[in-house]
């Protein structure tokens, strides 16, 4: 079965990237995060099995406290 792949770049408030890196990482279907610099405070790896869930995952995310927007990039196959 093919995995839905996405990045999800997350923009958090000030000083809360380290936390809302710990907490992202226990989500199920993400694969790894990590703080990064640049526009974004962190970016999320997330693998699942169909777009639902990617929805749903992203949406966990967006909603978590400290964490101010997303924006998700899903891979496509060239």
């Amino acid at each position: 079965m093919d995995m839905v792949e996405a990045c999800v770049l997350i923009r958090t408030e000030r000083g809360k990237f380290v936390e809302v890196v710990k907490r992202i990482k226990q989500l199920k279907g993400v694969v790894d995060a990590y703080p990064v610099l640049g526009r974004f405070d962190a970016v999320a790896h997330v693998s699942v099995s169909d777009t639902r869930e990617l929805g749903d995952v992203v949406m966990k995310i967006g909603n978590m406290a400290g964490v101010v927007f997303t924006e998700t990039l899903v891979e496509v196959e060239a």
